[in-house]
């Protein structure tokens, strides 16, 4: 929906008009109609005061303009009161001398200590709002943890002691057995075992205490355990003596660190409720500071229990207001486009190829919404290889075929190169002038590409956020096309859809189609469920950890053949010294392996300029073999690579492992996925069966759903985008029904929530709001 100061903008231009011309003007008035036809519906009292405009004479009309304004005057918010949070829990003591900060606080305003800063961005967390609502995936009691004793065999347990002892083993090459001795606070001793990851020596030092999760596994009297999970515990620690959190956290990132930034945001923020004392009673609700509290440090398992429930209640409150305020009569005026049959055909007899079906119905839903005067806000799904990008090119043929700019974001430098080559291979037969805007450029480069821009010179610009800096001013944009649009923060998506143009976002995330309506709430959905003809399938093979060799003898063969090869592994705990340690310990042992084989790095703790350059050597074969202990590139095309070895393959998600699985495949000769598990249980194995068996994206994507539940399928949506961090579509039906009669009952008594009572509720939306919607509300 319209922000006031567009509204305002827009009848101010006709005031200035009137008092200029002094007389009846018939363009004036009929745009005044359209106007209030399409924007002013939120605000009934606008309407009313220019009831009749058309009919009115020149000093009516200035008297009605001025009295409109007027009711668009910005309200005083309503101020803050401080909550109390009862029953808070016992924690370490937080020094609040700088006093209380609004909950928009940016987090680079506040001290978190060295390196906070690219941490939270990794995280897509840019204000205190955004780490308060940024939850536990699942909470974890430590209380009191089990006497080893009661621990039974092939139980998943967490043990907290003291390393008294550790050791090394290889008991044949290629194979390493880390071993740590722990002893807890009853004097009993515990085995922690790690296989195949040298990185975690490094953090085993005895005297160090320690938090393990694993499954155990008795021998007579004596526990040894897997070990899944680590954390080291220090004076102070958040982390042990209670119920705790675990997050979702990235490679660099530690769980201490979350919870440490999480505690000093409660203690630093005041929210403010936007769930009346009445509300609240109604419902059975606690106040939002107990909630948030509850959520992150709860004291007791109806803390957590009473905070999951209100926090969820206000997951489909604000879903339900949104979906309620983008009904029929919220209709967001964007670009209007020719999109004829006879430009689509043209372009595709420029193309090399024809399109598939899918895509040729793809590009019919997406010509339609470009021909009508609502705002496109599309998403376009396609598994890896299906052909989004030839389709993005027609779209941006069809807007310039009307005299209109397009752009297309990419996030990072790599694909933004990748991209270009693509369109003006497509664009260019045309004589679509094509542009390219990237940080890596020389300032004099950027000068000339944004005049070019300005100028209306360019016809389509690909870039990264260089296309979103102050400097790129638009000649006339129409549209905006995303990839991967979840690697985006919100404010950067915000600036590049400034001017309203259409918006299509491209995806090669598989996503449920349940599931990608509702995280995509505002976004209309169109899928590329079929590949072109010719593709070669990807063989996939599981294997254990003890084959491993054979399966790097395989690799060797594929080298010797002129081919190259991706080795991914996952980490179990997150560090950036660790992740180094990770990938440097790996290469080394990959060079025992593999003899003969050049060997790249690539890693978390490289800037991007600098992983683009790793990228672009192993495209150039300077090496035949890339090591990553980081996800690649999505997108990125080596059409020479043909094997991905995926180390510890049971620590990824399914959806997760066959996107690292489309980095091969891209050339014609047979490409192969080999899948190293290095735990042994049938769980697991039948978990990835399921990849090794399908090469269908959204098949594995719908098991991955049912697998783990779409609380942990937010890998799809980086950046806390989706807004059922907490609820279940399955199993929420009361409370969804509850929040919805709620969310009817504010729009009946005041559809543009603009009472002052309401001013919270009104700023939580609009903040939720900008975090998944493209088109705007309130």
């Amino acid at each position: 929906m319209p922000t006031l100061s567009e509204i305002q903008d827009k009848l101010r231009r006709p005031l200035e008009l009137e008092r200029a011309q002094g007389c009846q003007n018939r363009a004036v008035a009929g745009g005044m109609e359209r106007l209030l036809d399409n924007f002013a519906r939120p605000f009934p009292k606008v309407r009313e005061a220019l009831r009749g405009y058309g009919e009115m004479d020149a000093p009516q009309r200035e008297d009605a303009l001025t009295k409109a304004l007027e009711l668009l005057a910005p309200q005083q918010p309503a101020p803050r009161t401080p909550t109390r949070v009862e029953n808070r829990p016992a924690l370490p003591a937080q020094d609040d001398s700088a006093g209380p900060l609004p909950a928009a606080t940016e987090l680079s305003r506040v001290n978190f200590g060295p390196g906070a800063g690219k941490k939270f961005t990794a995280l897509g967390l840019y204000t205190l709002r955004d780490l308060l609502h940024n939850y536990p995936r699942r909470h974890e009691d430590r209380r009191a943890l089990p006497s080893l004793a009661q621990v039974e065999d092939g139980q998943r347990v967490t043990v907290e002691g003291v390393i008294v002892a550790k050791h090394r083993r290889t008991p044949r090459p290629g194979m390493l057995i880390l071993e740590a001795t722990l002893e807890n606070a009853w004097g009993e001793r515990v085995k922690c075992t790690w296989f195949n990851q040298a990185w975690v020596e490094r953090g085993l030092k005895e005297g160090l205490r320690l938090i393990v999760s694993g499954r155990a596994k008795r021998f007579g009297k004596s526990v040894q355990v897997a070990a899944e999970h680590m954390e080291s515990v220090g004076e102070g620690s958040l982390s042990s003596g209670r119920i705790i959190g675990i997050y979702d956290a990235k490679d660099g990132i530690s769980q201490d660190f979350v919870r440490k930034a999480v505690h000093t945001a409660l203690n630093r923020v005041q929210p403010a409720d936007y769930l009346t004392q009445r509300w609240r009673t109604q419902y059975g609700l606690t106040d939002l500071p107990d909630a948030l509290w509850g959520m992150h440090f709860p004291h007791d398992e109806a803390h957590l229990e009473r905070a999951t429930t209100r926090l969820r209640f206000d997951e489909y409150l604000f879903l339900e207001l949104r979906v309620l305020l983008q009904g029929e009569d919220a209709i967001l005026m964007g670009k209007r486009f020719s999109a004829t049959d006879a430009d689509m055909q043209s372009f595709e007899a420029g193309l090399p190829f024809r399109f598939t079906n899918a895509q040729r119905r793809v590009l019919y839903e997406i010509a339609d919404d470009m021909r009508g005067e609502q705002q496109m806000a599309r998403l376009l799904q396609g598994d890896v290889g299906s052909g989004k990008t030839a389709v993005a090119a027609c779209a941006l043929y069809l807007a310039w075929r009307d005299h209109y700019q397009g752009a297309l974001m990419a996030p990072t430098e790599i694909l933004a190169r990748q991209h270009y080559d693509s369109l003006q291979r497509y664009l260019g037969p045309h004589g679509v002038r094509v542009g390219l805007l990237i940080g890596a450029m020389t300032p004099k480069l950027k000068a000339e590409v944004q005049g070019r821009i300005a100028a209306g010179e360019l016809d389509v610009v690909v870039g990264t956020q260089a296309l979103i800096q102050e400097a790129v001013q638009w000649h006339n944009l129409g549209l905006a096309v995303v990839d991967e649009e979840h690697r985006f923060g919100v404010m950067q998506r915000r600036k590049l859809l400034a001017g309203r143009p259409d918006v299509l976002v491209m995806s090669a995330t598989p996503i449920p189609r349940s599931l990608a309506l509702t995280s995509y709430g505002d976004l209309e959905l169109s899928i590329i469920d079929e590949l072109p003809p010719g593709r070669t399938p990807i063989e996939t093979k599981l294997i254990q950890d003890t084959a491993r060799r054979q399966a790097y003898g395989f690799v060797m063969r594929q080298i010797r053949e002129g081919r190259q090869a991706y080795v991914v592994t996952a980490l179990i705990e997150e560090s950036e010294t660790l992740e180094l340690l990770a990938a440097s310990q790996l290469a080394d042992d990959l060079r025992v392996l593999l003899p003969e084989a050049r060997i790249g790095l690539l890693h978390g703790r490289m800037g991007g300029q600098e992983k683009d350059e790793v990228m672009e050597r192993f495209r150039a074969r300077d090496f035949d073999v890339l090591v990553s202990t980081t996800v690649i590139e999505v997108g990125v095309d080596v059409p020479n690579a043909t094997v991905m070895v995926i180390e510890n393959a049971e620590r990824f998600g399914l959806s997760q492992l066959h996107q690292l699985r489309g980095r091969v495949g891209r050339g014609r000769a047979q490409s192969y996925c080999i899948l190293v598990a290095g735990e042994h249980s049938q769980k697991t194995r039948k978990r990835l069966k399921i990849i090794e068996e399908s090469t269908d994206g959204f098949v594995i994507a719908e098991a991955d759903l049912k697998l783990r539940g779409h609380g942990e399928l937010r890998g799809t949506r980086q950046s806390g985008l989706d807004e059922l961090k907490l609820g279940d579509l399955a199993s929420d039906l009361a409370i969804i029904e509850q929040a919805r009669e709620l969310a009817k009952y504010l729009l009946r008594h005041d559809p543009t929530l603009s009472h002052p009572g309401l001013a919270y509720l009104r700023s939580e939306l609009q903040a939720r709001s900008s975090q998944v919607a493209y088109r705007e509300v309130i």
